[in-house]
């Protein structure tokens, strides 16, 4: 096992004592946030590779239990030692940063709180069968450093499997498993990931390597690549494979709410108040979803009518779904398409931002790999080695029509995840923890916010993409009745697919996969809806205080130039902002 990092005894004499200068307390802060940011790239490797730190390219994360235990103790530590820095010493963008460390902490220590290891380390959504493939496309080959780093990876794969089957092996003693519907079809990925690992994604790299690595170089490589494939990790798959099927299946959970754990509803409450930042229960968000279902159901006749057919939702909804001619027919066509639609959005971003950022977003087809359990598009932030890119599902054309290509492009790319990711990422005055961060209710918020900035910048007049983005909002105020639905209310999995089937455009088979999504990660598809109402809130919030003196690429600046934050904070932020705009009073005459 790797040596980590001692941070704590590094700190002790970094911390400002009560009564310390400013810039004392600047100095802890700024010392604090650096250690426990080397810490976790160090313990997260994937996580360094994925933000372009490739120190560590040659380990995979400590999955043991022992390795939990460790983390928690840091987290703590890290608090504790936070706390003892005098916030109303700080300057600059530290006491923000402050704020958030803390938060960020305790909802570490929430959470352990109920469970202190992993419930969940393998799904069809997560795990290492989606992991180790998306590390590996990650890291650089250009030398033969990369390579032995990816070799020593590739090694590391069955220490890594052994603490993964450690960690369900606890979840099953203290009744802490999976869904067993969130877990079935994973021995079958395992399997496709094992099979064609010399010949697949994880093989590629020692197929392509550059010739200006020495010959007896690349040559010794390309024949060790195979071999460590071959009697490490494809065995170690097996291994997996088998005592999912064997030993973790028979005895996973049939049930298929989170309130059916060991926690029960406050768990689920738990999972709320981290993936939302909202206060708000269960039933408040299942009451909200379903007040949302029914206003935006209520513009659906209009929106059909634009498009020239005569029929009902559920008519057009088979519609749309089955025309060939509203679907791409190769995947150069849909690629196409997905690149022309960036460019407009580029033209027009600066009408409503003061600052764009200048990484590149590419947009590229996903890995075969990715094949049917996958989205239509998502994703992928760049480093400074490495462009941003939207990936396309090629391997889906018969499922994602045309007309939900202009609302993803917003949403996963410009102004979406990319303007949001790649604008924080210049922003060198904050830490690294709030550059590389993510908060899943303002990271998704701000992207299905993002698709209706789409009139402003000349989407959507086109009745088909109207319609598609308006079924895209409708899809998730239903995830607030359907989520909550599931884990509070004890639907089952058809209750949920028959409100999915009945009130979106979606495909059955995207509906199938986006339930089984909420089955196996619960109360995190509630961030988008709820993450989106708050800003257009905050926006309208601050056309009214503002009024003709309101900018919007002022208040996108204020959204975006703190990096994601939880929404308590990010609406302290915009008070705060609304505080220092406001016109000042008049002085009152004073009587002579």
């Amino acid at each position: 096992m790797r040596q980590l990092l001692v941070i704590p005894a590094i700190l002790l004499t970094l911390l400002a004592p009560p009564g310390a200068s400013a810039g004392s307390a600047d100095q802890a802060a700024t010392a604090l946030f650096e250690a426990d940011w080397q810490w976790r790239l160090q313990s997260e490797p994937e996580y360094a590779t994925l933000v372009g730190d490739y120190r560590f390219d040659g380990t995979l994360a400590d999955t043991t239990l022992a390795a939990g235990r460790n983390s928690i103790a840091h987290t703590r530590a890290m608090l504790e030692q936070a706390r003892l820095i005098p916030r109303e010493q700080l300057t600059g963008s530290n006491p923000l940063s402050h704020d958030l460390f803390i938060y960020q902490k305790e909802q570490l220590l929430r959470g352990a709180a109920f469970v202190p290891f992993n419930p969940q380390p393998i799904t069809t959504l997560q795990g290492i069968h989606v992991s180790l493939v998306q590390t590996a496309a990650q890291m650089p080959f250009a030398t033969e450093l990369d390579y032995r780093n990816y070799l020593a990876r590739l090694n590391a794969v069955p220490a890594h499997v052994a603490g993964i089957i450690e960690q369900l092996r606890e979840g099953v003693r203290t009744g802490w498993t999976a869904p067993r519907a969130a877990v079935r079809p994973v021995p079958g990925m395992l399997r496709q990931l094992r099979e064609g690992a010399v010949d697949g994604a994880l093989g590629l790299p020692f197929r392509q390597i550059p010739a200006t690595i020495d010959k007896p170089v690349r040559d010794a490589l390309a024949a060790s690549g195979p071999e460590v494939l071959r009697t490490r990790v494809m065995p170690a798959l097996q291994e997996l494979e088998d005592f999912l099927r064997k030993d973790y299946l028979p005895a996973a959970r049939e049930s298929i709410g989170a309130s059916a754990l060991p926690g029960g509803q406050p768990y689920y409450a738990f999972l709320i108040a981290q993936h939302t930042g909202s206060s708000m229960s269960a039933a408040e968000i299942h009451a909200l979803g379903l007040k949302e279902v029914a206003r935006i159901q209520a513009q659906m006749p209009a929106a059909i009518a634009r498009t020239g057919f005569a029929g009902s939702f559920t008519q057009f909804a088979t519609f749309a779904n089955n025309d060939p001619r509203l679907f791409a027919a190769t995947p150069e066509a849909l690629l196409g398409r997905y690149r022309r639609l960036l460019e407009r959005a580029a033209a027009g971003m600066p009408k409503l931002f003061a600052s764009v950022p200048t990484q590149e977003l590419l947009v590229k087809p996903a890995p075969a790999e990715a094949g049917a359990e996958l989205g239509a598009a998502w994703y992928e932030a760049g480093t400074s080695e490495r462009p941003a890119a939207l990936v396309i599902n090629t391997a889906r054309l018969a499922t994602h029509p045309l007309w939900e290509a202009e609302t993803l492009a917003l949403h996963e790319g410009m102004p979406g995840h990319h303007m949001q990711a790649a604008r924080v990422r210049e922003l060198g005055e904050l830490p690294p923890f709030r550059r590389f961060g993510w908060n899943a209710a303002f990271g998704e918020g701000w992207a299905l916010y993002a698709e209706s900035l789409g009139p402003e910048l000349g989407f959507f007049k086109d009745a088909f993409s109207a319609f598609g983005r308006l079924n895209a909002e409708l899809f998730r105020a239903a995830r607030l009745v359907v989520d909550t639905g599931i884990h509070s209310k004890g639907w089952t999995r058809q209750q949920a697919l028959d409100f999915m089937n009945a009130n979106t455009a979606n495909p059955v088979s995207d509906n199938e996969i986006e339930v089984d999504r909420y089955i196996a990660w619960p109360a995190q598809a509630l961030g988008y809806k709820l993450g989106e109402l708050k800003i257009k809130a905050l926006r309208e919030q601050a056309q009214g205080a503002l009024g003709e003196r309101f900018d919007v690429r002022r208040f996108h600046a204020v959204v975006l130039d703190n990096g994601p934050l939880p929404l308590p904070l990010l609406e302290q932020q915009v008070a705060q902002w609304l505080a220092a705009a406001a016109p000042k009073p008049a002085p009152v005459p004073q009587p002579k």
